[in-house]
């Protein structure tokens, strides 16, 4: 098995979330886990076409604002379309208004949260990688976003119940987690991931591994550190 390695991005220009660091930390210690390297970065100068093709995916880890340059929303695109992954966590939909392209890739916007609260998650799709380990029903405490429009041409893997919280928007159809095609390459969104304990809990950790072997499109090889068949 080859060397595999993802980009963790967590470039702010508007709100900034407390969570990214335990973010970093947990998809570092995933990849001590399950054999790759996850290096983070908040340096725009890291989307070129030569630094982009070292990378099986890409995390935008709850990013905000105008968080690249032309030259480097480019690369991203060609890179995805041409075959990378790219895994959005959280505020990646609060990211790049202004870059019409990214919408498209991302699969919607964000539109506003109520306050943090606990809700419940309805997973429709539990063949997906990053879903299979979930109850039908999951509750958590989180930020519901709302989106300025449900995502098109999206794999709907989950959806919040507004009947469990307040100030819910989007009515009973509320998508919350999605993935896509995207020229050769894979899209994967999930709004959860406000809070920084999220992602020192298992079953949160292991959603965003699901969705980040999904994008990076590895085969499920990669067995834990010091486990054997």
């Amino acid at each position: 098995m080859g060397s595999r390695s993802i980009l963790v991005y967590t470039r702010t220009t508007a709100y900034r979330h407390d969570s990214i660091p335990a973010g970093v930390t947990a998809f570092r210690e995933l990849g001590a886990l399950h054999h790759f390297s996850a290096h983070a970065t908040e340096d725009p100068a890291a989307f070129t076409t030569e630094r982009l093709a070292a990378c099986d995916a890409v995390v935008f880890l709850s990013t905000s604002g105008d968080v690249l340059d032309p030259a480097g929303r480019q690369a991203l695109r060609r890179y995805v379309a041409e075959g990378g992954g790219f895994l959005g966590v959280h505020s990646a939909a609060c990211t790049e208004y202004d870059w019409p392209e990214y919408g498209v890739l991302l699969g919607a916007r964000f539109n506003g949260h109520p306050e943090m609260q606990p809700g419940l998650v309805r997973v429709l799709d539990r063949t997906h990688p990053a879903t299979a380990h979930l109850p039908e029903h999951w509750h958590r405490t989180d930020e519901w976003y709302d989106f300025r429009d449900g995502p098109a041409q999206v794999r709907v893997l989950a959806t919040v119940d507004e009947r469990t919280y307040r100030g819910g928007h989007m009515g009973p159809d509320h998508p919350l987690v999605w993935c896509r095609e995207y020229g050769a390459g894979r899209t994967f969104y999930t709004a959860l991931g406000h809070a920084a304990e999220a992602f020192a809990q298992p079953d949160f950790r292991e959603h965003l591994l699901g969705a980040l072997r999904w994008a990076a499109d590895w085969t499920p090889d990669d067995r834990p550190v010091g486990v054997t068949p």
